[in-house]
């Protein structure tokens, strides 16, 4: 089986953090995402989708640290479904995304500006391998330091191309 959602949106709200008794961060963000689309009469129309998105570990910590209502980011997860009972003992359900993965998108507000993203610099994206029961395991991107590769200019005359 496969299970894995990408999506880029904005959130609709501040992140909310917390941290399970084990001491695992935990945050919950709500991604809007839209898409545009051509109707029948030809006119366009916008379509909205609302996620809640579940973030875990030091990439729920940064994204409490950095990201805001508006802000822009890509995440790449897992759908979830989540069940429940409510107070009036109606059993109810929702899905949602487990966050393996989060980007930052966008520009650095003002007091960002300066030095990126924090002790990150401009590498603003963060992952997460999982969790369970022993522990939190995560790995975060390391910067190499690559140059391009040079490309060989290649002088071919305009009489040589066949067509």
């Amino acid at each position: 089986m496969f299970n894995k959602v990408i999506l880029v949106g904005n959130l609709t709200r501040d992140v909310e953090l917390r941290y399970s008794p084990s001491g695992l961060a935990v945050s919950k963000i709500n991604l809007a995402t839209n898409r545009k689309y051509k109707k029948q009469d030809g006119t366009q129309a916008d379509e909205v989708c609302y996620i809640d998105v579940n973030l875990f570990g030091r990439t729920a910590e940064v994204a409490n640290q950095y990201l805001k209502k508006g802000s822009q980011v890509l995440i790449e997860g897992r759908l979830v479904l989540e069940s429940w009972t409510d107070n009036t003992g109606a059993k109810r359900s929702k899905h949602s995304i487990s966050a393996e993965s989060m980007q930052m998108l966008g520009r650095a507000s003002k007091d960002e500006q300066s030095g990126g993203y924090g002790e990150y610099g401009s590498d603003n994206s963060y992952s997460s391998n999982g969790y369970g029961g022993d522990g939190y395991k995560e790995s975060y991107p390391q910067r190499q330091n690559t140059k391009e590769p040079e490309v060989p200019v290649i002088d071919i005359n305009d009489e040589e191309i066949p067509f």
